[in-house]
């Protein structure tokens, strides 16, 4: 950044209208805007006398108060922001952080407590209808076996065999073809 003569008469015209519109007085000159110790980094302090007399400064005070009035224009003449243009002892003027108008933890909660009931209500749902599906095969299954059908029974889910429940059945294991055992 090129500091020069220019730049220089553009910053006290600045400071001279930030003090003229705080006091509202318009006896402020850019005369008035002293400019002291510049390095080529751009960095200076400055005073602003008393146009009436000019002996006296305009207490710190006063001069922190109009640029922290006129802040944003100070700024837009330079095009800076509050973090490249600094003031030492005259606190940014940077914009607060925005904060949601819903804390983030509210939002986070409802959403796990939308999840639960989601999950609640499946479950509710699931077990029903398992309930009414099991309930209509055991009605099925008793209807057949009071007409004395042949039915499929399922043992540890294994089906077995289909059995004549009017006929009886035979069970093969202990029919005696050979004799060699001794009988109980």
């Amino acid at each position: 950044y090129v500091w020069d003569a220019n730049e220089e008469y553009l910053f006290k015209a600045v400071v001279a209208f930030a003090m003229r519109r705080y006091s509202r007085k318009s006896t402020t000159q850019i005369s008035n805007v002293l400019l002291c110790n510049v390095t080529d980094r751009v960095s200076f302090w400055f005073v602003v006398t008393d146009s009436s007399e000019n002996v006296s400064t305009v207490p710190g005070s006063e001069v922190e108060a109009a640029i922290r009035m006129n802040r944003n224009r100070i700024n837009s003449a330079f095009l800076l922001s509050d973090r490249t243009l600094q003031f030492l002892k005259i606190t940014s003027t940077l914009s607060p952080p925005v904060e949601p108008s819903t804390p983030v933890w509210l939002i986070v909660f409802g959403v796990v407590l939308c999840l639960i009931v989601a999950g609640i209500v499946f479950l509710i749902v699931a077990g029903i209808r398992q309930r009414k599906k099991k309930n209509k095969e055991s009605t099925k299954r008793e209807n057949l076996e009071e007409k004395g059908e042949v039915t499929v029974a399922v043992e540890n889910g294994i089906p077995c065999e289909t059995l004549d429940l009017k006929a009886g059945h035979v069970n093969g294991v202990f029919a005696a073809d050979d004799e060699r055992f001794t009988s109980l």
